[in-house]
C-alpha cells in the first residue's frame, strides 16, 4: 500500500485483524492483573478471618454469625448495584466466600477443642 491510498479490502481486514488482536491482549493483560489482585485481596481477608475464627474458638462463640452474614450480603448488593455488577451475582460470590470462612471457622473450633482436650487429659489430677 502506497502512502495516500486506501487500503485494499484484504489489507484493511489484515489491519482490523491486528489492532483488534492487540486490543485483545491489552484487555487480557488487564484481566490477569485484576484477577491476581483479587487472588491477593482474597488471601488477606482469609488471614482476617483466620484471625476471627482463631478469636471465636478461644471464647466459645458460634462459627457462622447469620446476622453479620445478612447485613453483609445487603451490604455488598447495594455496593455491586452502585457498581452497575448483578447483585445476584455478587450475592453468590459473598456466599460461597461465607461458607468457606465458616468451613474454616469450624475446623478451627474442633481443632481448638481436640486440643483442650488433651491439655485436660495430660494435666494430673490433683490429689488430697
Amino acid at each position: 500500500m502506497s502512502e495516500g491510498t486506501a487500503p485494499a479490502a484484504g489489507e484493511a481486514a489484515s489491519v482490523a485483524d491486528e489492532a483488534a488482536r492487540e486490543r485483545l491482549l491489552y484487555l487480557r493483560g488487564s484481566i490477569d492483573n485484576l484477577d491476581a489482585a483479587l487472588v491477593h485481596l482474597l488471601a488477606e481477608r482469609f488471614k482476617c478471618t483466620q484471625q476471627v475464627g482463631e478469636l471465636k474458638a478461644r471464647h466459645s462463640l458460634p462459627p457462622a454469625d447469620p446476622a453479620r452474614e445478612a447485613a453483609q450480603i445487603e451490604r455488598l448488593r447495594r455496593l455491586a448495584e452502585d457498581a452497575k455488577l448483578d447483585p445476584a451475582f455478587a450475592e453468590k460470590f459473598l456466599n460461597f466466600i461465607i461458607g468457606e470462612v465458616v468451613r474454616h471457622h469450624k475446623a478451627i473450633a474442633h481443632q481448638a477443642s481436640t486440643s483442650n482436650d488433651e491439655r485436660r487429659e495430660e494435666t494430673p489430677a490433683p490429689t488430697e
